[in-house]
């Protein structure tokens, strides 16, 4: 597709998200509060200036928004949420977002998760504090049409516990959600958020949840991010940490669902000792494009981060990894790692990887490194001679390729989610 071809969809993509935010600005969640209509309206603004990414922006030079910028979407349907299925609980407590709105119906009580929408007036100065809009167009089109989301505040020294929120998008029509989901976890507090988003139905849909998670010094947080959208379902999602010093943000994404999926994490370390984990897979079968990019942003010293991504390609797909790591003079002894490992099933997938170092101390320890390959044919020889069928010990050995990863997530819950959605892939996507 030529440059012209691409603007010319991007303009007329965003001009359509905008005529959107126009139509709904006045039904919006707090538009009565002037602090976040003014935040929204600005995030319109940087909208319009930028319009939707195309592929001569260099940090989407691997993935084309095309199937975004030329569906017509509408607005959420009206919630049945009694008839909705639900994929069985991750985690012994569940919160239930359906098309972006809080669902209590659906979701378990004495969980501390609260609707994001019914808190508004509580949350100036914090809201929007981390996402930023004038370079990230994605966050920027949430930031004006975020209905709901999660609102998640731990006290010092609390233990929130495993919760698993679930995003569900019903694409009984071409839809759109854009949940905006903020937590703040105090000093020395702790939490496990297994975060899966589900989607049912056979039309094309969006959903673009943005996060904004706040570490205290010496707090830990583990953030599982399962996406198993619905196959027609586009993804994007972006997510803004800022660790304290001796805050831990752990993270493993898993995409293994959708049409189209990116997941960004922009994580700032900001205080000594702060550490991140930022591990993942990517399981694309036939016509999926998967794109996993992650921004770690090293600000002070004594700073650990660890980053490795497993990509699984089948059929005729695309995967994409993007990890930068930005080193400040201030950050001395930086221990950064950062690895990208693609196994491709078939000649006609393809994987790009962009490892990147930008260091500005002079006392660090910094690797990146990548590596693609395929199955082991004496591997798969071995399990065939003794009578294992050969979906089956593809199955084995892609599981086997995967489980260094999962393994990194010591979490019980979150890891056994994560195995459960590994299971059994290959056999699904084999045709």
């Amino acid at each position: 597709m030529n440059a012209s071809v691409e603007n010319s969809l991007s303009e007329a993509g965003a001009a359509g998200f905008l005529h959107r935010y126009e139509g709904l600005r006045a039904r919006l969640p707090g538009i009565g509060l002037p602090w976040l209509a003014a935040l929204r309206d600005g995030a319109a603004e940087a909208f319009r200036a930028q319009g939707f990414p195309t592929r001569r922006v260099e940090a989407w030079k691997y993935t084309d928004l095309a199937p975004l910028t030329q569906a017509g979407f509408g607005e959420p349907l009206t919630p049945v949420e009694s008839a909705l299925p639900l994929p069985r609980h991750a985690a012994p407590k569940r919160v239930v977002f359906v098309d972006g709105r809080f669902s209590p119906e659906l979701s378990d009580t004495d969980v501390p998760v609260r609707s994001l929408a019914r808190h508004l007036p509580e949350l100036e100065g914090r809201l929007g504090t981390l996402a930023r809009v004038d370079d990230l167009p994605l966050v920027a089109l949430n930031t004006a049409l975020f209905e709901d989301g999660a609102l998640i505040e731990l006290a010092p020294g609390e233990d929130g516990g495993v919760i698993e929120l679930l995003s569900v998008t019903r694409a009984d029509r071409p839809v759109t959600s854009h949940p905006r989901h903020l937590v703040r976890l105090a000093e020395g507090a702790k939490l496990v958020l297994i975060e899966r988003s589900w989607g049912h139905g056979e039309s094309r849909y969006l959903h673009s949840p943005v996060f904004e998670v706040e570490v205290a010094e010496g707090a830990h947080i583990t953030h599982a991010r399962i996406q198993q959208e619905a196959r027609a379902g586009l993804h994007l999602s972006t997510v803004f940490a800022r660790v304290a010093a001796g805050g831990t943000y752990d993270s493993f994404l898993l995409h293994a669902g959708a049409r189209l999926s990116r997941s960004e994490a922009h994580v700032a370390l900001v205080g000594p000792k702060a550490a991140a984990h930022l591990n993942g897979a990517q399981l694309l079968g036939d016509g999926q494009h998967g794109d996993c990019t992650t921004f770690l942003d090293h600000a002070a010293p004594d700073c650990p981060s660890r980053q490795t991504v497993k990509t699984v390609l089948a059929g005729r797909s695309r995967g994409v990894f993007q990890g930068k790591i930005h080193v400040h003079q201030v950050a001395q002894r930086t221990d950064g790692y950062q690895m990208n490992q693609a196994l491709l099933l078939s000649d006609q997938a393809e994987i790009d990887s962009k490892p990147q170092l930008e260091i500005y101390a002079d006392d660090v320890k910094c690797s990146h490194g990548a590596t693609v390959g395929e199955l082991d044919e004496d591997q798969l020889f071995y399990l065939r001679a003794r009578g294992i069928p050969a979906a089956v010990a593809r199955s084995m050995l892609i599981e086997a390729f995967l489980q260094e990863a999962i393994d990194g997530v010591t979490e019980e819950s979150a890891q056994a989610a994560l195995s459960e959605a590994v299971a059994g892939w290959w056999e699904r996507n084999a045709a």
